[in-house]
């Protein structure tokens, strides 16, 4: 294995403990965690383990709006390897209940 197979390895297997991170943290008002929801559009895993979080609220009008995203972030700052954070909520797409996966769907009892 060379060194850029070995980065990207590294990159992966932080990236999934990110998403085990994430998968603690829940909306209030929805008993499913962020992840499952699909609020989180997207992790970028950076040089000098700094992540980028990309993420949406289910409303803009959602009580935990100044909160939740703090909460994101500290969780990801959290996992070993990672350096610093950053989480940027955005509302293009919208959310919707596409948006989450089966899992989800399954437990509020959509499927």
């Amino acid at each position: 294995m060379n060194a850029e197979e070995n980065a990207v390895n590294v990159q992966d297997g932080l990236e999934n403990e990110i998403i085990d991170a994430l998968k603690t943290v829940y909306d209030p008002e929805i008993p499913v965690n962020i992840y499952e929801l699909g609020l989180i559009y997207n992790i970028a895993v950076g040089d000098a383990g700094h992540i980028d979080v990309t993420m949406t609220l289910t409303s803009p009008a959602c009580p935990v709006a100044g909160t939740l995203p703090g909460e994101v972030e500290m969780k990801v700052q959290s996992v070993g390897g990672v350096e610093s954070a950053h989480v940027e909520v955005v509302w293009d797409p919208v959310w919707n209940p596409s948006m989450m996966t089966d899992a989800a769907r399954l437990e509020l009892g959509m499927m």
